[in-house]
């Protein structure tokens, strides 16, 4: 009895460890986001778009390869490797369709301290270079790019771990204020960075803490070292940039093709120094030897891993937070979903594998991803042909390229920063939704450039959680004990609205303490307590009238707590769920729970709870009552997830009605998003919405009688 007791665990112990190939496929295709959208890839309707983009988005990708391997303290021809591989291998483990991985400002920021602290400038080998470096290279440089994969590499490894974790749930702890105020502090920090190349100064590597002041103090000290001709390119470069691209995006919808500024100036200004030996006659900067190809892969030093933990971890933060953003946005503009785990994963292997291959920190930039908002891109195929032309750069344009002013290429990086910078304008809607969130964007920006981008990341989130904590035991919740008092402050509100309604629209109210018994000819009011996810909770559901009569249901869920960045995920996870759920008619259910399903998640019913009950009505429209009188507080999240969820019901033809509403949360809401002006949203009370909507109701079918 024994043996075969043992036998059938082991039989079914096998069955549950068996992995089945439909099992293997939806795990792969989970982990390599390219076999789910390459096989449905319509070439008729997205290689056009996604061939222009690509090659709008080359341009980018070689302008700030260079710009932002000079900002890492490497050689330029090393930035156009990290505009190639990590765009490749994103393309096939990155869930965002509309983003571009690639050098970026703030990780090469970081990664900058690490490669001036191990290998300073001091150390330059003035030397004639060795027959063995790679592409005809110093040691010194070969020392710096190596620093700079280690950084890569390990903040890979870090990000890659984080994956293991499954540490991509907790990305609701970076709010919005927070990843806004550390990208524009550390935008800060990359123009500071630039300001020696802007004005031709010979200045020394300053960082560390306070180092963005004195940085400062040594430019107004040394303020008569200022190149002249440097500063007059400088603003002659900022001013085209910035006049051009304004240009584009404001005839971007008359002209198919927007002009490559970028690369116009690069060309421009490299021809002009040519012709005018600038380099030799005025000391100007240049770019100097780009060498051709790709040298083979090495491994980046190993032995320094540990001297450059404290800038691998800013990369893997930084770098992650900056690109999930952008992957959010545009899986919100364009109807998608990403799954901030597997971001993890893709953002962690384009920095581990690219180390080997002489390139620098990597992440999604803003520039480039709006670039390809702009240009109509549909697919990871843009970035993918991108990759072609920059492999054409690599392999014949780039020694093309020795004559490029230094000022020039920082005069690219600081106009690529504007989409960060303007984040300033931010701060008066902070103000006007949550006063608190502005304190926190503010002390968060304080924070980030007197220290680091991932200093300030670290206070901006305990900082949050902090505040959050320190509010939630203070807050009121919504809390209804006695139920007959409920239904008898229901029952007389409910008489008062309708009194104003004609004598043949009057509804007959019935409230009942139970499910739903009701006869299927009158309407009636239920409030029936249920159990529901944290945070929503359904209090009333009114149904206007027999299915057979009208497709009209509303559904009224009361908010009983706080909505903050701690619960606004899950809140319109659940609240949505509410919303989209569709009763299961062939589900054996008795007949309280029928009831109890068909009122509140599914098609109107007529109350009576018998088979015909639970099947869903053909036309239905529905309505949603949000009871907020429980919501005690709010911060920026909060109001942003409430105006989103109004959107989204309202592109779904699902009207949306705010009721007990406090006036900071009105202000907050209207300030901050496009809401209906046409028709109110707001109420005073449950029953207030419930009157508006049976009026419009009836307006509608006094309409519909006239018009036939």
């Amino acid at each position: 009895m024994t043996g075969a007791k043992r036998k059938k665990r082991s039989v079914l112990w096998g069955k549950l460890h068996t992995p089945h190939r439909e099992d293997i496929k939806q795990w792969c295709k989970r982990r390599l986001p390219i076999l789910e959208w390459a096989p449905q890839y319509n070439l008729k309707e997205n290689l056009l778009p996604d061939t222009v983009s690509g090659i709008m988005l080359a341009v980018q990708q070689v302008a700030q390869g260079l710009s932002f391997a000079m900002l890492s303290s490497v050689h330029p021809v090393f930035g156009l490797y990290g505009s190639l591989f990590p765009a490749i291998i994103y393309a096939i483990f990155g869930m965002g369709r509309h983003v571009a991985t690639g050098t970026f400002a703030l990780t090469s920021l970081i990664s900058a301290n690490a490669v001036e602290r191990l290998v300073p400038q001091s150390s330059r080998n003035l030397t004639t270079q060795s027959n063995s470096s790679v592409l005809g290279l110093s040691e010194f440089e070969l020392q710096r790019i190596g620093v700079a994969a280690a950084v890569s590499f390990l903040g890979g490894v870090i990000q890659l771990v984080m994956f293991v974790l499954q540490l991509g749930s907790a990305t609701f702890l970076l709010t919005e204020p927070v990843i806004s105020a550390m990208t524009t502090g550390a935008a800060t920090h990359v123009v500071t960075s630039q300001v020696k190349y802007l004005l031709g100064i010979k200045m020394p590597y300053i960082s560390g803490p306070l180092g963005f002041f004195y940085i400062y103090a040594y430019v107004f000290e040394n303020i008569k070292s200022v190149q002249l001709e440097a500063l007059l390119l400088s603003l002659l470069s900022i001013i085209v940039l910035v006049l051009v691209k304004e240009l584009n995006e404001q005839f971007k919808r008359k002209i198919k093709v927007v002009l490559p500024v970028d690369l116009v100036l690069i060309i421009a200004a490299s021809f002009a120094c040519y012709c005018t030996n600038m380099e030799n006659t005025y000391g100007l900067e240049v770019v100097g030897h780009i060498p051709n190809g790709i040298p083979p892969p090495r491994a980046p030093p190993m032995n320094i891993l540990s001297a450059v933990l404290t800038e691998a971890f800013g990369v893997a933060l930084v770098g992650y937070v900056a690109s999930l953003a952008l992957a959010q946005g545009s899986a919100k503009k364009f109807k998608y979903s990403v799954d901030d785990n597997q971001e993890f994963l893709a953002h962690g292997l384009s920095n581990v594998i690219p180390s080997f291959l002489f390139c620098i920190p990597s992440a999604a930039a803003m520039g480039r991803t709006a670039g390809l908002y702009s240009t109509g891109a549909k697919t990871q195929v843009a970035c993918l042909i991108s990759c072609i032309f920059v492999l054409i750069v690599i392999y014949a344009i780039g020694p093309l390229l020795y004559w490029l002013p230094m000022c020039v290429l920082a005069s690219i990086i600081v106009v690529g920063l504007k989409g960060m910078l303007i984040q300033f304008r931010d701060l008066k809607k902070y103000w006007n939704v949550d006063k608190i969130d502005w304190g926190i964007w503010i002390s968060t920006y304080i924070f980030t450039i007197c220290f680091a981008a991932n200093v300030g990341l670290l206070f901006g989130v305990i900082c949050t959680i902090a505040i959050v904590l320190g509010r939630f035991p203070r807050a009121k919740t919504l809390s209804i004990t006695d139920m007959k008092e409920m239904e008898l402050k229901v029952k007389t509100e409910m008489h008062d609205s309708t009194e104003n309604w004609p004598p043949s629209k009057r509804t007959n109210v019935k409230v009942f303490p139970g499910s739903l018994k009701t006869g299927s000819n009158v309407r009636s009011l239920s409030v029936t307590p249920r159990r529901m996810p944290e945070g929503v909770t359904p209090c009333l559901v009114v149904q206007s009238r027999a299915c057979q009569e009208t497709s009209q249901q509303i559904k009224i869920i009361s908010i009983n707590n706080p909505l903050v960045f701690l619960n606004a995920k899950k809140f319109s996870a659940d609240l949505m769920k509410i919303i989209l759920k569709e009763s299961d008619s062939s589900q054996p259910l008795d007949d309280v729970s029928k009831c109890e399903q068909n009122t509140l998640l599914s098609s109107l019913s007529n109350g009576n709870c018998n088979e015909e009950a639970s099947q869903p009505c053909s036309s239905e429209k529905c309505s949603l009552v949000l009871n907020c009188s429980g919501l005690t507080f709010f911060d920026y999240t909060g109001v942003s997830t409430l105006v989103e969820l109004y959107l989204d019901c309202k592109s779904r033809s699902v009207d949306v009605f705010l009721a007990n509403c406090t006036a900071s949360l009105i202000k907050a809401m209207t300030y901050y998003g496009d809401l209906d002006t046409e028709k109110p949203i707001f109420f005073d009370s449950v029953p207030a919405a419930i009157s508006i909507i049976q009026s419009n109701k009836n307006l509608s079918k006094a309409s519909d009688h006239s018009e036939v």
